[in-house]
């Protein structure tokens, strides 16, 4: 049923409308969020199913095929010599890629958060251009750059310096498809926080590094060690545009996705999924780390708000 009121301010008067809905004599009102338990329990259900045939289920068979045939054999096929050298080769990527693309995150985000210059907007494109760009095809872009037949090619092989089919183009190729996490991450972010801060501690005669030191880098780093994370499971798990490059020599250019893609070719189904678990292992300690710096971020945000 349909009341209009009329409500008399000053020189206006407005017309309101009640609306009641009438059911077995009494009135019900329903917010527009609440739905009925019935569809609620669908939804959530629906997503719970969703979850467990794409996520809980894959992983589960990983752990379950890795150990299917025994203590020794997982052992065993993780100590393999190639598998060895894969991790290390794994791990050395890592420990080169994520470092750079924290010195170019932070700059970048502080550029362009910070500062108003021609070329900011292509600054950002040039910065998203990875997720749009297939890894295979930045893999081949390296090919075609610092190939054999590529446009350095020559001058490299005439100087003995081997890019392509080592772990310089690894590095390289890992670097491009990474860079966007710490940057993305923090650019927002510094943004939300302004420039007030910073141009206190400049007035009041502090030098750039220091104003970085003191006031920005405490600010921002529970962002940058998310992005870090984030960056550190790309860079362990990047496939497409490694194995481009890498040539697939066992022993010596395979990481640890190719090595498992050998493996698995090879119908060493027992050792390609004890290699994998080590991934999945890494892909869970990632999603805990994630998951606890997103609550120190929250308490962080929490006691700035109340100070």
């Amino acid at each position: 049923m349909v009341e209009p009121t009329p409500q008399r301010t000053g020189l206006r008067t407005i017309m309101t409308t009640t609306i009641t809905f009438p059911l077995s004599g009494k009135t019900f009102q329903q917010r527009a969020t609440q739905e009925p338990s019935w569809v609620r329990c669908f939804l959530i259900g629906l997503a719970l199913a969703f979850l467990t045939l794409f996520l809980f289920v894959p992983l589960i068979s990983v752990f379950y095929e890795a150990f299917k045939k025994g203590v020794d054999v997982y052992l065993a096929a993780i100590t393999d010599p190639d598998a060895v050298s894969a991790i290390k080769l794994t791990l050395t990527v890592a420990a080169i890629a994520v470092p750079l693309n924290l010195v170019f995150g932070i700059a970048a985000a502080w550029a362009i958060a910070k500062f108003e210059f021609r070329g900011k907007n292509l600054l950002i494109t040039l910065i998203d251009l990875p997720f749009s760009v297939s890894p295979v095809v930045s893999g081949l872009i390296y090919v075609l750059v610092f190939g054999l037949q590529g446009w350095l090619g020559p001058w490299l092989a005439e100087h003995d310096i081997k890019i392509i089919f080592a772990v310089p183009g690894i590095v390289l190729a890992t670097v491009f498809v990474t860079v966007p996490f710490i940057a993305r991450e923090l650019i927002p972010l510094m943004q939300a926080q302004g420039t007030e801060e910073e141009e206190a501690a400049v007035v009041l005669g502090a030098s750039g590094w220091q104003t970085f030191c003191k006031i920005t880098l405490p600010n921002i780093k529970w962002g940058l060690l998310y992005g870090a994370i984030l960056c550190n499971a790309r860079a362990m798990g990047e496939f497409g545009a490694v194995s481009v490059v890498s040539g697939h020599i066992r022993g010596s250019t395979n990481t640890m996705p190719l090595h498992v893609e050998i493996l698995y070719n090879e119908y060493n189904f027992a050792a390609a999924f004890a290699v994998a678990s080590l991934l999945a292992l890494l892909a869970l300690v990632t999603l805990a780390l994630k998951t606890l710096i997103e609550f120190r971020n929250k308490q962080h945000q929490t006691q700035r708000g109340d100070e």
